[in-house]
């Protein structure tokens, strides 16, 4: 692939070309009937080289979403995790090869490291149908200014205090490691998946707090770019809201919650949701639920 450079902008700031929306079977047509076809796919911290991932949950769902642009929105390795040990079974390769398929088959893959793979911002430009950028500006079908970032950027703690996010990121692959062995004593007892790690982050009122905070940190810094709306990831937490005037999105994880953000035709934006499972079961992958959990017109 040839390599396209970003381009020196004033201020030190780089503009980065816009990928095409691909030229695809699954280009919609008035009446034509809604079903895995999207215009966008957003998917975000996936985490690869972590044993906690849900990998199965997301090739599942790389494979039923036909999508016209791919936004990979950071985090999709774990250079953290893998320097303290080596991780890699065959099914982190089938998320790369997959994503790589969709780029040779002619879709546009937007790709913006968080702060778990920020290595990767080094490689920033253009190669074929993949584009490796800090930010993007994405325009939704209905028109509007859609600011793509990970989100460390407005996470103090990652910015200011690296040490103490690296301490942060231990305690919590500590929850995670705790997930399996919950989980297998409720499978005994005919119960579904439930994550340890996702119920103390909604019930602790500090994180509570701080992603209240993280949320309207990113709303005011998708205001600098005159945006209508702005989709991050980083912090784990689907959602879809209202925040004064800017539409706040987050993609979620494929950690614990499974979930990803698409586009429709129409312009509407949607969470979707898959079984979260852990990477080494065997269990079939089906999708939890088609509705969104929010949904903005």
């Amino acid at each position: 692939m040839t390599k396209s450079p970003p381009m020196p902008l004033s201020g030190g700031l780089f503009s980065f070309p816009e990928l095409p929306l691909a030229i695809s079977s699954s280009s919609y047509e008035p009446g034509m009937p809604v079903g895995r076809s999207c215009r966008t796919a957003c998917i975000s911290d996936v985490h690869l080289g972590t044993r906690a991932n849900n990998v199965g949950a997301l090739l599942q769902f790389l494979r039923d979403y036909d999508c016209d642009k791919l936004y990979i929105v950071g985090d999709l390795i774990d250079i953290w995790q893998l320097r303290r040990g080596i991780f890699w079974p065959q099914q982190q390769n089938d998320v790369i090869q997959k994503i790589l398929r969709k780029a040779r088959k002619g879709v546009p893959v937007v790709y913006i490291p968080g702060n778990h793979d920020e290595f990767v911002s080094t490689f920033a430009g253009s190669y074929g149908n993949i584009s490796i950028q800090k930010h993007a500006i994405h325009k939704t079908a209905d028109g509007r200014r859609l600011l793509v970032i990970h989100g460390h950027e407005l996470d103090t703690v990652v910015q200011n205090a690296k040490w103490l996010a690296f301490a942060g990121d231990v305690g919590y692959q500590f929850l995670l490691s705790l997930n399996p062995t919950i989980n297998f004593v409720r499978r005994r007892f005919g119960l579904g998946y439930w994550s340890l790690s996702a119920y103390a982050k909604k019930r602790v009122k500090d994180a509570v707090s701080f992603i209240g905070k993280f949320e309207e940190a990113v709303v005011h810094y998708a205001e600098q770019f005159n945006a209508d709306a702005v989709l991050c990831g980083h912090i784990h937490s689907a959602s879809v809201r209202q925040i004064g005037r800017i539409t706040y999105y987050n993609c979620g994880d494929w950690v614990e919650s499974c979930t990803a953000l698409v586009e429709r035709y129409d312009g509407t934006i949607e969470i979707v949701k898959y079984h979260a499972f852990p990477a080494s079961s065997g269990t079939s992958l089906k999708m939890e639920a088609r509705d969104p959990l929010n949904a903005m017109a």
